[in-house]
């Protein structure tokens, strides 16, 4: 997992070409970025919706093509930046550009914990972490080799996983119905949905396992309309029982 702080230049995201030596020596002398040591891996912004507007020109070419291109002084340096994109944020901070929303194959909110026991247990998990945190990491390691080894497994399951073509039509009349732009949507939910039902040990999806993923990945693409006081989440939902059968009459 590569790190994409918000102060990056450009040359520290995309990589750079050492044209003194590359003029002195007639090689191409490049340092990559973290564009490059992030392919075929994670890059994780945190406040990504503050994200100056270049760097998030930079991501959404990357994302399109796979591609990274770094040019300086007639010389083009071309290498592969496939990875999976992971962003954290509020957006009372600031709207994240709809052109990136779109890249994000899912979308969590996260809202503060209101139990107060579980916001002492986190406290104090944080608070141990910070006196030690390799005892607290090691404590937690069988935990984390158990979960790697069953993301393994789920990974080697995806190629059997079924999902039937009935299923298929239903989850894409709900994107229609909701007027969600492109197709990324019907896509997205449809690997979700075989992705849980592999990590869950099963080979066929089913309903419950549409139900589970489909807010997750439709919500941040439905159009927001500044007069509407309906959570979009709940406007998923209420279309997927409708169109899947599971409305009720009271």
């Amino acid at each position: 997992m590569v790190d994409l702080p918000l102060g990056a230049t450009e040359d520290r995201v995309c990589g750079t070409i050492d044209i003194e030596k590359a003029l002195s020596e007639g090689v191409k002398a490049f340092e990559p970025g973290l564009l490059a040591k992030a392919n075929r891996g994670i890059l994780y912004v945190d406040e990504v919706n503050l994200l100056d507007d270049h760097l998030v020109d930079v991501l959404l070419d990357s994302a399109a093509s796979g591609w990274n291109t770094v040019e300086r002084e007639g010389i083009s340096i071309r290498h592969p930046a496939k990875f999976i994109l992971i962003g954290s944020g509020n957006p009372e901070e600031g709207e994240l550009r709809p052109q990136l929303l779109d890249r994000f194959g899912m979308h969590a909110e996260i809202r503060t914990v209101k139990d107060p026991n579980l916001r002492v247990e986190i406290v104090e998990q944080r608070s141990s972490f910070d006196q030690n945190p390799g005892e607290f990491l090691s404590k937690y390691q069988h935990e984390q080799d158990d979960m790697q080894q069953k993301l393994v497994e789920a990974q080697e399951r995806l190629k059997s996983v079924i999902l039937d073509r009935d299923l298929r039509v239903k989850i894409s009349q709900v994107c229609a119905e909701l007027d969600v732009d492109g197709l990324r949507g019907d896509l997205v939910t449809n690997r979700a949905a075989k992705a849980l039902t592999a990590l869950e040990c099963r080979t066929e999806v089913t309903v419950d396992d549409i139900r589970r993923v489909m807010t997750l990945c439709l919500r941040h693409r439905l159009r927001k309309d500044p007069l509407e006081s309906i959570d979009s989440g709940y406007k998923v939902a209420k279309v997927f029982d409708r169109v899947f059968g599971l409305e009720t009459n009271s």
